[in-house]
């Protein structure tokens, strides 16, 4: 444990040098839209529908720093209501997440993550996306894990009406 310790009530809470968050996404598939994963584009007939570019690997991946910060979560952050985020790329609310982490001291340790997707086959997508992650993060390519898994046929996922990612992020204090 470190000396970064707050008061409450009588006693001082101690915080441990790491924190973990954790983050998911998940977006609708429409003919005829760009589908971007972790800030790459891959060319499939279906793209998501969403307020921004709708980014599920880089949302979950925000969502997991703003959870391990104790911050909510994105939408709290850049609202789908807001016209402003209309378009956006994702790599914007990343990057802000990430200056909100370097702000508070923190750093990202590792992050692992999955993307669900029945179609289409990201496997040979895989490294580009986590070196692409690892430059947003500003961490070597050895801290970012991306898998990918199909949805069997099964649910939103697996009728390919949807695409999901999640995603595990250790902070460490910097």
């Amino acid at each position: 444990m470190t000396d970064n310790s707050s008061q409450t009530g009588d006693r001082p809470v101690l915080f441990p040098p790491w924190r973990v968050g954790l983050g998911h996404d998940t977006h609708r598939l429409e003919a005829g839209l760009r589908l971007i994963i972790g800030g790459i584009e891959i060319p499939h007939e279906k793209g998501f529908v969403a307020h921004s570019d709708g980014d599920v690997l880089l949302h979950a991946i925000t969502d997991a720093i703003l959870g391990a910060l104790a911050l909510g979560d994105i939408g709290e952050w850049f609202p789908d209501t807001d016209p402003r985020y209309r378009g956006t790329d994702s790599s914007v609310f990343l990057s802000e997440a990430v200056r909100m982490m370097e702000e508070r001291g923190w750093r990202v340790g590792n992050v692992d993550c999955t993307v669900f997707a029945q179609r289409p086959k990201l496997s040979p997508y895989k490294r580009q996306i986590a070196v692409r992650v690892a430059e947003l993060l500003g961490v070597d390519g050895s801290c970012v894990n991306v898998k990918a898994k199909t949805g069997e046929r099964v649910g939103p996922v697996g009728y390919e009406e949807s695409i999901d990612a999640s995603a595990v992020v250790l902070l460490y204090r910097a």
